[in-house]
């Protein structure tokens, strides 16, 4: 099922979710939120994002396939970053919250996760890349932080008047 995507100005997209203890409701929560971003044509969805503050997001490359991305989709929960990378690289980042924003932003390239899947089985990984990316922008709506957070404070003043026209 296709679950609607909440907008930059709810309340839902600053708070902190809570983790799973256990593989309950993560089969059908990680299907719909699949299904959705899909939908939505993106390669990151957080559950805040679809109103539900838990722990858990989808990463799926597929739609930049054309860029010569390798496809990977993935089911992340209770994520945490373990340790970052030394080296920091700019890329264009843009929302299904926030439509139509684009920007970049200075992330790490290279990150050490632990997380679990679906079926909650344990996995670490060094991630970098594209993957990295999509990773810290998705574990940063589980925390309430947004990629335009990440801005300079001149370039989120710039901004400030098409973010108004979201909500």
């Amino acid at each position: 099922m296709v679950l609607p995507v909440i907008r930059y100005g709810s309340p839902l997209l600053r708070r902190k979710s809570i983790g799973f203890n256990g593989p309950e409701e993560i089969k059908t929560l990680s299907g719909d939120m699949s299904e959705t971003l899909k939908r939505y044509e993106g390669i990151g969805l957080a559950a805040p994002q679809v109103s539900l503050l838990k722990n858990i997001f989808i990463i799926d490359t597929n739609p930049l396939a054309d860029k010569g991305v390798v496809s990977v989709e993935k089911v992340i929960v209770n994520p945490e970053i373990v340790d970052y990378g030394s080296d920091n690289s700019y890329y264009t980042e843009g929302c299904l919250s926030i439509p139509e924003i684009f920007e970049d932003i200075l992330r790490p390239e290279k990150i050490e996760v632990r997380y679990r899947d679906e079926n909650f089985d344990l996995h670490k990984e060094i991630l970098d890349g594209i993957l990295a990316r999509i990773f810290q922008h998705e574990y940063d709506h589980l925390n309430g932080v947004l990629f335009i957070d990440r801005l300079y404070p001149l370039k989120r003043k710039l901004i400030q008047s098409r973010l108004k026209g979201i909500f």
